[in-house]
């Protein structure tokens, strides 16, 4: 056990030395191990002890959610609020527990970073943006289907300045979850909510009026409405060229 720890130990000390003088000031090596044994307690064993992702849940070191949290607004809130339709509970925190995860994962990012910035770069913009707009257009309008949710004058307009070409095409492929609407019918009478819970033997949603609600799967009718379905519905029907063709469209919309 002591030997766990210490290697534990050793191990964000000498990530937290890969980090720039000005990273050191913002991540003291006091909170980056609070940070982890907490990370550890809490979260490792779905997203690994490093958070390089596991069996269970994905690398948050990659994690645009993290990426662009500030001061814990986001992390803070996946954590508290948990992701039921992605299988992860909420975890009751409170406010320095979560501040010391936030200090981990940012520490971990950064160093992250540091080392790639010292390879070859294999997802560069040059790399990426080898598409054709125009194409990309035309897949946005028609076979893609994408103008049926999204406008380039509307929900998208000056998304190209918002983020980096990678970070871009990993929101389109893989865009970030959004609470679930779930219609319950019981006895013929229907409950509208938010879904809470989703299990075998439970389904849970907390209603307009923010009442909790929750039922025996087996004894009621669900009717979900998940918005992201044709997001997951065209990555078995993406070529190479049509990804490649849409984000050289979508970097037209500055």
């Amino acid at each position: 056990m002591v030997s766990k720890c210490l290697f534990a130990l050793v191990a964000v000390i000498a990530a937290w030395a890969q980090l720039s003088p000005a990273n050191r000031s913002q991540f003291s090596a006091e909170a980056v191990e609070r940070g982890r044994l907490q990370f550890a307690q809490s979260c490792a064993f779905c997203h690994g002890p490093n958070a390089n992702g596991g069996t269970h849940g994905p690398s948050l070191v990659r994690s645009v959610v993290v990426r662009h949290d500030e001061n814990g607004n986001l992390i803070g809130a996946a954590i508290r609020d948990g992701r039921p339709d992605q299988g992860m509970p909420a975890i009751q925190l409170n406010s320095s527990q979560v501040a010391d995860i936030v200090t981990f994962l940012k520490s971990r990012v950064a160093a992250a970073d540091i080392r790639s910035a010292n390879r070859p770069v294999q997802g560069s913009d040059d790399k990426l943006l080898t598409g054709n707009a125009e194409a990309g257009r035309a897949f946005f309008q028609g076979g893609g289907g994408c103008s049926g949710c999204h406008s380039p004058s509307g929900d998208l307009a000056g998304i190209a300045r918002k983020y980096a070409a990678p970070v871009l095409q990993a929101r389109f492929l893989y865009p970030q979850p959004r609470r679930t609407t779930v219609t319950v019918t019981d006895a013929g009478k229907q409950y509208i909510g938010e879904l809470l819970v989703l299990t075998d033997y439970d389904v849970a949603i907390q209603d307009a009026d923010s009442w909790y609600r929750s039922w025996p799967s087996g004894s009621v009718k669900l009717d979900l409405k998940d918005s992201l379905a044709a997001h997951r519905g065209l990555l078995t029907k993406y070529t190479d060229s049509d990804m490649h063709n849409m984000l050289a469209y979508l970097e037209t919309l500055r």
